[in-house]
């Protein structure tokens, strides 16, 4: 698997592209806006663009995709269905946040944990981390050891909870639980700023410190 974040928005919002190697499939994970700069780059890479991902239902992570399925005619996956509430307040979200209008929309297919999804021949496990958001899944793939978590956990930092649906300790939970079992040698795309492993913020971050 191939991969490149590509930051959006005002936000400075992680938006990755991942792509199999041997096919040339790819997938837009929280394409949250700047629509013509993602295909751009999808055009720069020569893939062949074969659904969205999202992690959960937050304007700065949704923005596009509804732009960019119905560019490629390809379905949006995820997030899980806790979120809906969430996609279908988008209009109040871009008016809360400064963002353009957008229209609410829901995915084609709602995620669960222990699904999984394949761009190509890659095959990306479904992990649900509630917390930031009801909904909110994260992608993770066992053969690189690399999961996009959008905003569960951050370097040196974790997600918000003071926003509608969020909760701190289920947030914990969600890291401690589901996340860093994965082991400490998986890195991790965060939803905003660099990458690190589960192995350094289960020693370093201080919201993980007992």
């Amino acid at each position: 698997m191939k991969y490149q974040i590509i930051p959006v928005t005002a936000y400075q919002q992680n938006c990755s592209l991942i792509w199999c190697e041997k096919s040339y499939k790819a997938a837009l994970i929280d394409p949250g806006g700047e629509v013509d700069m993602l295909l751009q780059h999808i055009e720069s890479k020569a893939v062949e663009p074969e659904k969205v991902l999202l992690t959960h239902g937050h304007l700065d992570h949704v923005g596009g995709a509804k732009q960019i399925a119905e560019h490629f005619h390809i379905p949006i996956i995820g997030p899980h269905q806790a979120d809906a509430f969430l996609l279908e307040m988008l209009p109040k979200q871009a008016e809360m946040f400064g963002f353009e209008p957008l229209a609410p929309f829901l995915p084609d297919q709602w995620l669960d944990a222990g699904m999984t999804v394949e761009v190509g021949e890659v095959v990306l496990q479904v992990l649900h981390c509630p917390g930031h958001t009801p909904g909110h899944v994260v992608f993770y793939n066992a053969a690189e050891r690399l999961a996009f978590v959008g905003d569960v956990l951050f370097k040196g930092s974790i997600g918000r909870t003071d926003l509608p649906g969020g909760d701190y300790d289920t947030l914990i939970n969600s890291i401690e639980q589901t996340l860093l079992p994965l082991g400490d040698y998986v890195t991790f795309v965060p939803g905003h700023g660099p990458l690190s492993t589960f192995g350094e913020e289960r020693l370093t971050n201080p919201f993980l410190q007992d």
